[in-house]
């Protein structure tokens, strides 16, 4: 059974892979899932090594590891 934190995780990785870097701003616009649950998502995500994180200015930029920032 897929527990729903995984299916949020799993939302917003495809978000982010079909991007070229987000905010988490910007992944709330698009998903429609409240900003904790996405929060929680990246970390988990940011544990595993499947997201970069860049800083531009105060914004962090999320963009899974492989793709390219253009």
């Amino acid at each position: 059974m897929i527990k729903k934190r995984d299916k949020i995780i799993e939302e917003v990785r495809s978000t982010l892979k079909n991007s070229n870097g987000l905010t988490i701003t910007e992944i709330v616009k698009k998903t429609k899932l409240n900003r904790s649950s996405i929060r929680t998502a990246l970390a988990k995500l940011d544990g595993a090594d499947k997201v970069s994180i860049r800083k531009i200015g105060m914004a962090k930029v999320y963009l899974l590891n492989g793709e390219k920032m253009k």
